[in-house]
């Protein structure tokens, strides 16, 4: 039976490497034993969806009884002819498989998969893979076969970048950092990609980083920051925009670590990030990427204040204790509730009373919060409670959120254990940051509870007011969940402190279905409105475009229009000088003479080029001239016009002016036509 086995198993790898053209037998088997060696399954999870997928619904009949004989499933479907034919090794590889398995026909070959007319696939080709590259304010384009190397990409960098290999560092990969030889397709890569450069022995030019021009080019940019925590052995990877101050970033990162800026001690900031209020634009960090590492400064005058702030215990009474003798039921001991263990001493309060920025206090509160009970906790909105509104209720429909509103009190003896079993708890953690912007306040002092409700009354409403000044301090800590609305916001649900962490869920499960009813219909008329604005916008861009091209119809009508009466304007004066010449002409004319007289006449016969003929007398003395001013008379300037003889052919108006009838041979009678100049 293992023997059986076995040959079943090389005529499956035979049948996968003849269909997937893998010549690495030890990729093959990998491959294959992923998949459990199901032929079918392989073959898909190797050949690239849009290169054709065989269909594995066979039934597991087909494994026992099939039509060669007893063999897997997966020998049972096999690419058509159409699929590329195996090597010379794989034929007689396949060959001495088939030889040696006694239940096969002789005339099956492995080396083909066999194939039920019905399922096929397409021949394989070779998938291009897009890579967009950063690399501080650049970003490339690459594209690859998906048989190229790592190595390969950084060749292409390098003529683009002016960035030797060597110094060059490819990230963004998703299994971690390859090599330079590692194949593209043992990657399984998508089709389209991202990566960024890092190269930490080039440091930024001091031009890019100090000029306005890169400084406005980084402004809507986002950094991330790789910070890593030295003592806790943990990186943060974090975005920041190009606009945050390194005094911000100092401040988030106290929030994570809950080291105080000013015991933070920082590697990996530039030279030129002298001032905490620099921007991370200006600060000469490497974009998109910077590593950086903090830690805790050793002071001994740390020691000894912390020393002094532990010494000073709250201590309880007898009387004190009596008033919570059930605190064992919820799974805690009276040191827990109080805080009272050696890791918790909890002098200093959630938040500062009278606090005069908002975002100072949720950032201290934040602080305490993470010193008490750890950092898996959910991400408290740092803002206003108007911020966190907007943030939650006034975007998109698609990425509007529920606001949760977490109300701690510290006279509350409800207040560590909600806190350190359920505000804490993983599944709590991930639903609110998932689904809901969490914002927290502290009641703890009188002045903090007013400035709350006054912020509630303004945003929400007496009535939400009232309702939170009716709880009393036993009830506390409050989990206020609010919908956002179209007219007005609305209070979901109050989870009061003595709660489960399953009936919690429970009711912010509740929550966020009523929620979801409510975002689909607000998605549904949002997309109707952005349709009716998209096709209000099309339309008067339509009727703007309109009106132009009238406008621009118009204005060439009236050039044109203007043109013509100019036109008409210069013809009309030319043709009136023209009249006035003629006129001139005619009437500086001598008298035609008579037939008869003592002075030789001439008789001229003159043919004008619409056919007519112009006849009349001179005398033989007349001079050229006169001919010609009589010509001219009639409308056939010489400028224009070129007065020639029939035969011999004479051009009269080259003779001189001054000479008469007679010297031209134009006597005693001549026939004469005109012929316009070229």
């Amino acid at each position: 039976m293992a023997s059986d086995s076995n040959m079943d198993r090389e005529m499956i790898l035979a049948d996968f490497q003849a269909c997937t053209g893998i010549d690495n037998i030890a990729e093959a088997i990998t491959l294959l034993e992923l998949n459990n060696w199901d032929l079918v399954a392989a073959i898909n999870g190797v050949i690239p969806q849009e290169n054709g997928i065989l269909q594995s619904n066979f039934s597991s009949e087909a494994t026992q009884t099939g039509p060669y004989g007893p063999h897997s499933q997966s020998e049972a479907t096999a690419p058509t002819p159409s699929a590329p034919p195996p090597s010379e090794s794989e034929s007689e590889s396949a060959s001495a498989s088939a030889s040696s398995s006694s239940s096969l026909p002789s005339s099956s070959s492995p080396a083909f998969c066999p194939v039920q007319p019905s399922r096929h696939i397409v021949e394989r080709q070779s998938r291009m893979l897009n890579f967009h590259v950063e690399y501080r304010q650049r970003s490339i384009e690459v594209v690859l076969e998906e048989a190229s190397t790592v190595g390969a990409i950084k060749t292409i960098l390098e003529t683009e970048l002016q960035v030797p290999v060597s110094k060059m560092q490819l990230k963004g990969w998703k299994s971690g950092d390859v090599s330079d030889s590692t194949v593209l397709r043992s990657l399984h890569l998508p089709k389209n990609n991202s990566l960024y450069v890092l190269t930490p022995d080039i440091a930024p030019s001091a031009s890019t980083s100090q000029s306005s021009s890169a400084q406005q080019g980084l402004s809507n940019q986002n950094y991330l920051l790789v910070i890593s925590h030295r003592e806790a052995q943990r990186d943060y990877s974090l975005n920041f925009p190009a606009s945050k101050t390194i005094q911000e970033v100092k401040r988030n990162i106290s929030d994570l670590t809950n080291i105080p800026v000013r015991h933070q001690q920082w590697d990996g900031w530039p030279a030129s990030a002298s001032d905490d209020s620099m921007t991370l634009a200006v600060s000469g960090i490497s974009y998109p990427c910077h590593h950086l590492t903090v830690c805790r400064r050793s002071s001994s005058a740390l020691t000894v204040d912390q020393t002094d702030e532990c010494t000073d215990v709250h201590m309880v009474s007898d009387s004190e204790g009596d008033d919570f003798e059930d605190a064992p039921e919820f799974g805690v001991d009276e040191s827990e509730i109080f805080g009272l263990g050696s890791s918790t001493c909890r002098k200093s309060p959630m938040m500062p009373e009278n606090s005069e920025n908002e975002g100072d206090a949720l950032l201290h509160f934040t602080a305490e919060f993470s010193r008490r009970y750890g950092d898996c906790h959910p991400v408290f909105y740092i803002g206003t409670l108007e911020a966190a509104s907007q943030e939650a209720f006034y975007g998109k429909a698609r990425d509007r959120k529920l606001l949760a509103i977490y109300l701690h009190n510290d006279e509350s003896v409800l207040s560590n254990v909600f806190c350190s079993q359920m505000m804490c708890a993983d599944s709590i953690v991930s639903y609110l940051s998932q689904n809901f912007i969490t914002w927290a306040w502290d009641v703890s002092k009188e002045a903090n509870k007013a400035r709350l409700l006054t912020m509630c009354t303004r945003h929400f409403g007496s009535v939400v007011a009232q309702t939170i000044r009716l709880y009393k301090t036993d009830q506390f800590p409050l989990l206020l969940i609010v919908m956002g609305k179209r007219t007005s916001n609305e209070v979901l649900n109050v989870i009061q402190g003595n709660t489960t962490v399953d009936e919690l869920m429970m009711r912010l499960m509740g929550a966020m279905e009523i929620f979801t009813a409510q975002q689909q219909e607000d998605i549904k008329d949002e997309d109707e409105r952005e349709a009716r604005e998209l096709v209000k916008r099309e339309q008067d861009e339509a009727y703007r475009l309109s009106l132009e091209a009238d406008r621009k119809k118009r204005e060439a009508q009236e050039r044109e229009e203007a043109e013509q009466v100019r036109q008409d304007r210069i013809k009309k004066e030319q043709e009136e000088e023209r009249e006035a010449i003629r006129l001139s002409l005619e009437q500086a004319l001598p008298p035609e003479p008579k037939e008869e007289g003592e002075e030789p006449i001439s008789k001229l016969r003159i043919r004008t080029p619409s056919g007519e003929f112009l006849e009349r007398r001179f005398l033989g003395s007349c001079k050229l001239q006169v001919l010609f001013d009589f010509v001219a008379s009639k409308g056939y300037p010489s400028d224009e016009f070129k007065l020639l003889t029939t035969f011999p052919r004479r051009n009269i108006t080259q003779l001189d002016p001054a000479w008469n009838l007679l010297e031209a041979k134009l006597f005693p009678q001549e026939t004469l036509f005109l012929e316009a100049k070229e």
